[in-house]
């Protein structure tokens, strides 16, 4: 039965260098995202945004949920399935287009599932996986631009 979840977090602002957002660049861009029980994720912008390097940005956040989303997914369908993976790796990329006015969106995003079974004989159907994976994934289902999968399927010990 479908049912219906609901998610929150604590998003707070730590960057206030002593003068608030007095000018553009006298600001940090820092904070922390926070959900009850859990560490929190250190966050900022994107360097492009005057972020640091050092934290997660909301850009790479969303690349991760996807992928995570689809790793998940891909997992519970193959257990389901049959099909037995013994290893897997998402090296994703997504581009992210300013459309000049200072707004901009994501345009696509791109997973690179790398996945080890444990029999050759699981090659194909694992590989057919990633597209009911795509289709049931929340996360995919809840963006508007493209999510591509590239999928390499190889067997363990091969």
């Amino acid at each position: 039965m479908p049912g219906q979840h609901s998610y929150r977090t604590t998003v707070t602002w730590t960057g206030n260098t002593g003068a608030g957002t007095g000018t553009y660049r006298g600001y940090g861009r820092d904070h922390e995202v926070r959900a009850e029980g859990l560490p929190p994720l250190l966050g900022t912008a994107d360097p492009a945004f005057r972020g640091t390097a050092d934290r997660w940005n909301p850009e790479q956040l969303l690349l991760a949920s996807l992928a995570q989303c689809h790793m998940l997914t891909y997992l519970a369908l193959c257990a389901l399935g049959g099909v037995v993976v013994t290893g897997y790796a998402d090296d994703a990329d997504g581009t992210m287009t300013e459309d000049g006015s200072g707004g901009g969106r994501f345009t696509e995003a791109v997973l690179h599932p790398r996945v080890e079974v444990a029999s050759a004989d699981d090659v194909a159907r694992a590989q057919e996986l990633h597209a009911e994976a795509h289709k049931k994934c929340f996360i995919a289902n809840s963006v508007n631009f493209p999510v591509r999968h590239e999928p390499v399927v190889t067997v363990r010990g091969a």
